[in-house]
């Protein structure tokens, strides 16, 4: 017998050597393949895709016609429209058993919001549980920062109280009033707190505010009791409601042939009415900046939404009485620490809200000045 000293023999190597051969070209022709099918589906994936592409892009371009003239809230562009709530309110709602029906919520007449300190706190509590017996919303801006000192009045649960403190009305107001906020209600009450409202009936002055057609209004002050800074806001017994005064002597006459403020179309900012549409314009009138508004009463006749000799007015058989208490600046101080229980502020307040005007002034003057577009409705009679 012949053997190899390895027991090896040529004819198994020959055969070993075809195997792997074999191996490996079986190896490349499933890699082929397997690339091949990769890249069959990618590219059939991408068909699909462009395919999904262009339907998306024909239905959309088919609901272009129907959809253009559809004005969406900026930011709401992804959602559909039905899931879209544009407004929101003031109102309180339960943490528990707490019914989804909105339908069956009483709808508010209005809303109250005032400028409150703890020192008035008799004279509001009187104005807000009038405004509550009549389904006001009340909002209370407290501008001395003082909120646990109201928790013994039995409505205090039921309004809702913002905190700032040394912050003016208008601060409040352009901050929180926005009027996609406040849209629920057809008339908002934008007072200060030192007012009395015992020949005062809410409900009764939104009737005659809607008889009148005014836009933009304020209850007539009582000439007896109130501190009257103009006069065309006194009362005058014998109307329901008047439109303009009239001043025969002196400097600044008032006549029937005025077609200005305050002769006429004009109302002062410490106890004004607003519709929500006359509102919607008065918020963007009001400047960020200067908290205080003064000039702002000159100009609100261009958000009377009309005329405003006829849409602006002073309701007289609805009555209040203004005390005219200058608040804003007065500051108690921790005896401890400053050495004296109070500090004036308020000659300076006066002079900040007088230089504000002037700011005001020179903005509206500016801005009518560069808006091409804009046309000033008022400009022949100024």
């Amino acid at each position: 017998m012949n053997c190899s000293a390895s027991g090896y023999s040529l004819s198994d190597s020959r055969g070993r050597s075809h195997l792997c051969t074999l191996f490996l070209a079986a190896s490349l022709i499933f890699f082929a393949y397997y690339a091949g099918s990769m890249l069959m589906e990618n590219d059939y994936k991408e068909r699909i895709s462009k395919w999904q592409m262009q339907m998306i892009a024909a239905v959309r371009n088919s609901k272009s016609d129907s959809c253009k003239n559809q004005c969406r809230p900026l930011g709401s562009e992804s959602l559909p429209e039905g899931i879209v709530v544009r407004h929101s309110d003031l109102e309180m709602r339960p943490l528990w058993n707490s019914s989804l029906d909105h339908n069956k919520l009483k709808p508010s007449a209005g809303l109250l919001a005032i400028a409150v300190g703890i020192k008035q706190k008799d004279i509001v509590n009187k104005i807000v549980q009038k405004f509550l017996s009549c389904s006001f919303v009340v909002m209370l801006f407290h501008y001395d920062g003082v909120v646990d000192g109201w928790r013994d009045l039995g409505w205090n649960d039921r309004v809702i109280h913002l905190s700032a403190k040394n912050q003016a009305k208008w601060w409040f107001a352009k901050r929180f009033l926005h009027p996609d906020i406040v849209a629920e209600y057809d008339y908002i009450f934008l007072w200060d707190e030192d007012i009395e409202v015992e020949n005062f009936n809410p409900n009764r002055y939104i009737k005659i505010v809607q008889a009148e057609g005014f836009e933009i209004s304020q209850p007539a002050l009582d000439p007896a009791k109130s501190v009257i800074h103009h006069p065309i806001t006194a009362r005058q017994r014998k109307h329901t409601a008047h439109r303009r005064f009239y001043k025969f002597k002196g400097s600044g006459r008032c006549d029937n042939n005025s077609k200005t403020p305050p002769c006429i179309g004009w109302v002062e900012m410490m106890a004004p009415v607003f519709s929500k549409a006359a509102w919607r314009c008065v918020w963007y009138m009001i400047q960020n900046d200067l908290i205080h508004a003064w000039g702002l009463d000159e100009q609100l006749g261009y958000c009377a939404q009309g005329d405003r000799t006829k849409n602006v007015g002073v309701v007289d058989s609805e009555y209040i009485v203004h005390l005219g208490i200058p608040i804003l600046g007065l500051i108690d101080m921790d005896k401890e620490q400053s050495g004296s229980l109070r500090v004036d502020n308020r000659t300076a307040v006066r002079k900040q809200s007088a230089d504000e005007m002037l700011v005001f002034k020179q903005r509206w003057k500016d801005a009518a000045k560069k808006d091409k577009c804009w046309i000033d409705v008022y400009e022949s009679v100024q």
